[in-house]
């Protein structure tokens, strides 16, 4: 198999190929993590709209400033990127106010197969549909497209870092073409030996043809990320199973999954004006607070104290520093003045 940039990605010493077509295979092809039936994702890792209804409906109410953004259009879409079973597309459509629902068609673009029971409204697919006109939502989809790893040898050359099916890896050729030319651009290794990076360059690829679909609106991806000037010195390539963090082995019996450039992936989006984000500030802007209820309210009200409460901490779960608050939040306008307009509270210098 050979990459988009002529790179060779698949077979190579002893049956051992990239890390990108390993994982594709190991996710992606005929029995592969992301197409069995079941419970899909959320039986191995909690996301952000597992943690808590709260997430979704700060969705809803983005979904419904981009709407008023847009003028309410009579068909106002929203696209659930990498939907797992649909729980954040349901999500979102329970807590549209009315009138926005009525006009809103819901679409979830996943590999596997319609789950039972979805709310017939979803239309359930493999690709984003062409000309959206509303909000493209990717949560923890990007973390999950495929790349290869890089590796410094002993002479200070980054090389394809090489792994068979069992997870045991070697270092292969040395990069070269596109993928010298992104590295060196985003995430030069330096030069000490077993210093890692993770080559971006199939999620800006993914990211620019997501966000292409967007005619009028936003597309807003959302991930665990790092940006320049704090890139992880050995990379960030792990496993999950069954709720626990594990060895990356591409036998398609967990999922694998490495940190997001997201600043490379805005740059590489089809428009200027792309904003970069904590989850924390995006959250808050969008009316999600970990603040405690006032102690009154059990007096006053004590049921609805209790709930306000947990409300406190699922909101605090989703905006916690060194948790799911440190997620990046990268937003594409699209036909739109600009991002920070549909979030309060964002400094002006975080555009890109």
């Amino acid at each position: 198999m050979t990459g988009d940039d002529g790179q060779v990605a698949g077979a190579a010493e002893g049956g051992a190929r990239g890390w990108r077509a390993a994982a594709e295979e190991a996710l992606y092809g005929p029995g592969g993590f992301y197409r069995r039936p079941g419970e899909g994702p959320a039986g191995h890792f909690r996301t952000s709209v597992h943690a808590s209804r709260l997430f979704a409906g700060a969705v809803a109410r983005l979904l419904c400033r981009v709407d008023e953004a847009l003028g309410r259009p009579a068909v106002l879409d929203f696209v659930d990127m990498a939907a797992g079973r649909g729980e954040l597309v349901t999500g979102v459509l329970a807590a549209l106010p009315a009138g926005v629902a009525a006009r809103t068609r819901a679409y979830a673009v996943e590999l596997t197969g319609r789950p039972a029971g979805l709310d017939p409204r979803i239309g359930w697919r493999a690709e984003p549909p062409e000309g959206i006109t509303g909000l493209l939502f990717a949560n923890e989809w990007l973390d999950n497209v495929p790349l290869d790893v890089a590796e410094v040898d002993a002479a200070g050359v980054p090389r394809l870092v090489l792994v068979r099916d069992d997870g045991t890896e070697l270092l292969g050729e040395p990069v070269a073409g596109p993928d010298a030319e992104w590295l060196a651009r985003w995430w030069p290794p330096g030069g000490e030996e077993g210093l890692r990076a993770e080559i971006g360059l199939p999620r800006d690829r993914a990211w620019a043809a997501a966000a292409g679909t967007v005619a009028r609106g936003l597309a807003v991806a959302v991930d665990y990320a790092h940006t320049a000037g704090a890139r992880p010195p050995f990379g960030t390539l792990t496993a999950f199973r069954e709720g626990r963090e594990t060895a990356p082995v591409p036998d398609g019996s967990c999922d694998l999954t490495a940190h997001v450039a997201l600043d490379a992936c805005a740059a590489a989006g089809p428009l200027p004006g792309a904003l970069l984000l904590a989850q924390r500030d995006a959250l808050r802007a969008l009316g999600v607070s970990g603040g405690r209820p006032p102690l009154t309210l059990a007096t006053t009200d004590p049921a609805g104290y209790v709930r306000a409460l947990a409300g406190a901490g699922e909101a605090a779960e989703l905006t916690a520093p060194g948790g799911l608050g440190d997620f990046g939040w990268l937003v594409q306008p699209v036909g739109l003045a600009r991002a920070a307009d549909l979030f309060v509270d964002v400094p002006d210098d975080e555009e890109h």
